[in-house]
């Protein structure tokens, strides 16, 4: 290609970056654009060392080039005093501003502090509650729960002008990313865990929501509308999807939850309690036993051989997310439940003996009392041990 030719691509390539959204230069809540000033100043701290370096460069090579006969020629020179000066002085002090500006701006702008401004010089009034939303990243469509107004949506968040909002985020299944750029940071959302994110709009309009983490075959469609409005527009909206049909329980969370792709939006008239903390626990289906019980039991010692039968066939169906690593049979984690209700929803689940409450010694339950709460393989195999002059491995027990 000419070079005549190269420069006719310039103005062609200019005009296709105008068609470009800068939207992380150019966001629309106070806390995107906090960042936003974040990376110029410390890109503008750093240009004053990169740019003064390139040039002398180029100082450098033009003046000790092999032409220039007039260049003073000094092949046993090696130190400066103020050389060394303006080589190590102008670096640390750009350092040490640059990690003083970025330490400040690191805590001001943790995504799990609250908010306490919605703008420059302006503070959140007093009187206002800010806006909660329970975020969930599925396979592949994000779903919002505002737990205030007892509603929930897939693909479509909207949000007052103003207003400081709290998002709590988990997944059902992957990581994922939750960013929206033109409000606030990008946050991670992972099963069994809760992450945190605040944030605002400042500006009316609608904006969009990635997900910035690939997440499998349907990662391309995962997207939603952002969309900033007022106060009485809010509640026209809130109003509108209370009118929705459609409930959101558990069976409901689990037909949305399997994977589909470019999800149109969904509304939710209400939503079941307790659903989210359900979901965070990973146990939605109400005989599976939820992370918080089960870490509640490891704190206290475990089942001890008792728990070795407190796995129970699946009985959803669908899926290998349930695969058990013990065989090719589907299993999972058997809560253990002690009301009527629950007694009832468990009722195709095998027996499972109550473990004892008291603290476990050594390796677990007395070897005797082992032996007699459990009529596994394992154990019985155990029990011939016990009755014979053979010595037991310790990792057999």
């Amino acid at each position: 290609m000419s070079r005549f030719a190269k420069f006719l691509l310039v103005p062609l390539v200019a005009s296709l970056l105008g068609g470009c959204n800068a939207v992380v230069m150019a966001p629309a809540g106070d806390v995107a654009m906090q960042q936003r000033d974040l990376i110029i100043i410390a890109t503008v701290l750093m240009l004053l060392i990169i740019i003064p370096v390139m040039v002398l460069v180029v100082v450098f090579a033009r003046k000790y080039r092999q032409g220039n006969t007039d260049a003073k020629y000094e092949p046993n020179w090696d130190h400066s005093t103020h050389l060394e000066l303006v080589i190590w002085a102008a670096p640390l002090a750009i350092i040490i501003c640059l990690g003083a500006v970025t330490w400040v701006s690191t805590h001001l702008l943790d995504p799990y502090r609250q908010l306490s401004r919605i703008g420059p010089d302006r503070l959140v009034p007093e009187g206002v509650e800010q806006l909660e939303v329970e975020v969930v990243a599925l396979d592949w469509k994000w779903m919002f729960i505002y737990p205030q107004y007892d509603i929930a949506t897939v693909n479509e968040l909207v949000v007052p002008v103003d207003r400081p909002i709290s998002f709590k985020l988990t997944a059902s299944t992957v990581m994922n990313s939750f960013y929206i750029p033109a409000m606030a940071g990008m946050i991670y959302a992972m099963p069994g865990m809760q992450t945190r994110l605040h944030g605002v709009i400042n500006v009316p309009g609608e904006y969009k929501g990635i997900a910035a983490h690939y997440s499998g075959h349907g990662f391309s469609g995962m997207q939603f509308a952002t969309k900033g409005v007022s106060d009485a527009e809010f509640d026209t909206w809130v109003a509108d999807v209370r009118n929705s049909p459609d409930m959101l329980n558990r069976q409901r969370y689990l037909e949305v939850e399997k994977p589909s792709e470019h999800v149109p939006v969904m509304h939710f008239a209400g939503v079941e309690s307790g659903l989210y903390t359900a979901i965070v626990n990973m146990c939605v289906e109400r005989d599976k036993m939820c992370m918080s019980e089960m870490m509640s039991i490891d704190e206290r010692g475990g089942l001890g051989h008792a728990g070795l039968n407190n796995l129970a066939p699946e009985l959803y169906g669908g899926g290998e997310r349930n695969r058990s690593p013990f065989g090719p049979q589907k299993t999972y984690v058997a809560a253990i439940c002690s009301t009527d209700e629950a007694i009832a929803m468990t009722a195709k689940l095998p027996a499972i003996a109550a473990p004892s409450t008291a603290p476990l010694l050594g390796r677990g339950l007395d070897r005797r009392e082992a032996v007699a709460q459990s009529n596994a393989p394992a154990l019985e195999w155990l029990a011939g041990k016990l009755a014979s002059t053979e010595t037991i491995p310790a990792d057999a027990l």
